[in-house]
């Protein structure tokens, strides 16, 4: 597919998404900004009475984490935020040059995996965090400057391609940022299956396929010295909203360099029938100076979620490791040669 045609589709796609946004996006500022009031909103109920969060949702959008450096400003105007969509899908259709490490990977747009492609979420906030209200995560504490300091200097002795150990969560399929908690949008697949049952509520995420169960029967936690990747959830009902902590995380999966100390608790509030109000503040004072919050909303989407079986088959991991060992030798041939290819150092016939 050539990239003209790419570009082309990002455009019609860009087109369909950006239309509709001028009017809601107006009304998103001006309530965020003036707490405009207004008749809340009466979720369903489940047939035990829990507000009714169940379905198909995404949370995938262009707004950063953090706010960008150059940007001043709590939110984009609706032509700015337009403008901001339209660069960020170029740059995801946009075409690798063959031969490139980057051409490597498979093409997103052919396989429909471009957030531009699917349904997003529509946010005109410079950043998702609210709290600071600069956008930007806090300081780090001396403690969270000592481990990021002692991580960049092991980075440094290992690098990523050295064993199958040393590659990265992702690379290995073992983990995303989009299980959570924080539950935070992924470069594709940012989808996820909301199940209730009595006691209980399912969160089931598309991308490396997690599923987390959360109890709300006011279960204790286990002891601090049992820790997973994901913690230990817990959650309750807040009128509408329900709320779920987790902690007891084992930091191998870290957030923005967080720590295994790190406390998360999330807000789930159904603020229509298509949307629902999600939000999260961290607390980990073994990294960060304060605590901080972010917010991003949920959107129904189609169902229902395919298995994303990124082991099974996969020969990405053992390939880049031949690959990195091939360079390596090619670069020992190089020195050992004076710097010239070794064929070019072959007497001719």
């Amino acid at each position: 597919m050539t990239l003209r045609l790419l570009q082309s589709i990002g455009i019609l796609t860009l087109a369909c998404l950006v239309a509709p946004i001028t009017a809601t996006a107006q009304t998103q500022a001006a309530q965020a900004k003036t707490n405009t009031a207004k008749r809340p909103y009466t979720p369903p109920r489940t047939p035990d009475g829990q507000p009714d969060i169940q379905g198909f949702w995404t949370n995938s959008t262009y707004t950063p984490l953090e706010r960008p450096k150059n940007v001043d400003k709590e939110f984009y105007t609706p032509e700015e935020y337009a403008a901001v969509v339209k660069r960020a899908a170029a740059n995801e259709t946009e075409q690798t040059t063959p031969g490139t490490t980057a051409d490597v990977h498979y093409d997103f747009t052919q396989f429909g995996l471009d957030r531009s492609q699917s349904t997003m979420t529509r946010n005109l906030r410079t950043s998702l965090i609210v709290n600071p209200e600069n956008g930007r995560l806090p300081p780090l504490t001396e403690e969270g400057k000592k481990r990021a300091a002692e991580q960049a200097e092991q980075a440094k002795k290992v690098g990523r391609w050295d064993s199958a150990e040393a590659n990265q969560l992702d690379d290995r399929c073992l983990i995303m940022g989009g299980s959570g908690p924080p539950m935070l949008n992924t470069a594709y697949n940012a989808n996820y299956q909301i199940v209730q049952a009595p006691g209980y509520v399912m969160i089931l995420t598309e991308m490396i396929h997690d599923v987390r169960i959360i109890p709300l029967d006011g279960r204790a936690l286990p002891n601090r010295n049992v820790r997973q990747w994901i913690g230990f959830s817990r959650g309750r009902w807040d009128g509408n909203t329900l709320v779920v902590e987790t902690t007891n995380l084992n930091g191998k999966n870290p957030l923005e360099g967080s720590s295994e100390n790190m406390k998360v608790t999330e807000r789930f509030t159904r603020v229509d029938k298509d949307n629902i109000q999600y939000s999260f503040t961290v607390d980990d004072p073994s990294t960060w100076s304060r605590a901080w919050t972010a917010e991003l909303p949920l959107r129904t989407t189609e169902g229902p979620l395919f298995e994303h079986a990124c082991h099974e088959g996969n020969y990405g991991l053992y390939n880049t490791l031949v690959g990195a060992r091939l360079e390596e030798k090619k670069a020992a041939e190089a020195a050992a040669g004076g710097g010239k290819d070794t064929a070019e150092r072959k007497p001719a016939k």
